[in-house]
């Protein structure tokens, strides 16, 4: 298939030499100078989609993601699909199918989870928004970057999913790194606690999967400084992504809302920046009652 692929950083780069490996034909375009082994570069983005079948993009933000689209719509053959990797606001995810759609162009909204690991590993899991003949065209390629492809529903339908399973990653990432720093202050063995919760009712994915105590559960970025599997900064990305959906669409989220301004004040204001999301757990080691 001949591919057009704009946004080649940490996660596109690796996507987009995956898609070449398994032999498909990947123009692409970055405003960083980059080199991927087998990506033809082009001088812009709308000539990385001339004559593609596809184009994907991975972007970092939704205002980045319109732009793009305004230059690349055009570019684009009738019938060719527009699939964004991005993890951006619903809003701009829809504004930018109907645009597409309305230039006969197929849509599809299709954020990642999996990090620059699962980039590289091709095992992405992609929540797709979108028509059947959208979905349907995109599949093959989806299958070659992941593991796994859910068509969630219409077009933002993707996003909605991504953003509603991060706000309850971070909110249970908090509640995860409370209970530890409780548990050392009421003088509970950290492996005891991890023991009694992770075959009780509070286990999750971010105590039995992803611990963030160093040394128990399995190997997690807390066995390696806090060195960022899903970094804090794009944690909070995604709930302020979560809170900017739940007020277009009038929904009462307040754990969503407090979890955001946890990570706001971890990330800016504290040493949180660079730091894995589950290095909240010594900052609430360091902190009593009152701060």
């Amino acid at each position: 298939m001949k591919i057009g692929f704009i946004g080649l950083g940490n996660m596109g780069g690796p996507m987009a030499a995956n898609l070449v490996k398994a032999g498909h034909d990947v123009t692409g375009f970055d405003t960083a100078s980059v080199a991927i082994e087998g990506v033809s570069m082009a001088a812009s983005a709308a000539e990385a989609a001339k004559g593609a079948e596809v184009v994907i993009t991975m972007l970092p933000n939704g205002a980045i993601l319109r732009k793009v689209a305004e230059g690349v719509i055009p570019a684009m053959d009738k019938g060719a699909a527009l699939v964004d990797c991005s993890t951006v606001d619903v809003d701009s995810a829809r504004a930018v199918a109907e645009q597409a759609e309305a230039a006969g162009l197929l849509a599809v909204d299709a954020p990642v989870s999996g990090g620059v690991g699962g980039a590289a590993a091709g095992t992405l899991t992609f929540m797709a928004g979108g028509s059947d003949a959208a979905f349907a065209k995109a599949k093959p390629l989806f299958d070659v970057m992941g593991q796994k492809a859910v068509h969630c529903g219409a077009s933002g339908a993707g996003q909605a999913a991504k953003i509603c399973n991060n706000m309850i990653l971070g909110v249970t990432m908090i509640a995860t790194c409370e209970a530890f720093a409780l548990a050392d202050k009421l003088g509970l063995d950290r492996q005891k606690m991890f023991d009694v919760v992770s075959t009780s009712s509070g286990y999750s994915w971010t105590m039995n999967a992803y611990c963030p105590a160093p040394g128990v559960g399995p190997k997690s970025p807390a066995d390696n400084d806090y060195k960022p599997g899903f970094a804090a900064d794009l944690m909070l990305k995604d709930l302020r992504l979560s809170q900017q959906a739940a007020e277009s669409a009038d929904a009462d989220t307040p754990m969503g809302a407090l979890a955001q301004a946890l990570y706001a004040q971890f990330v800016e204001q504290e040493d949180g920046k660079g730091m894995d999301f589950s290095a909240m757990l010594p900052r609430f080691e360091k902190r009593g009652r009152n701060g």
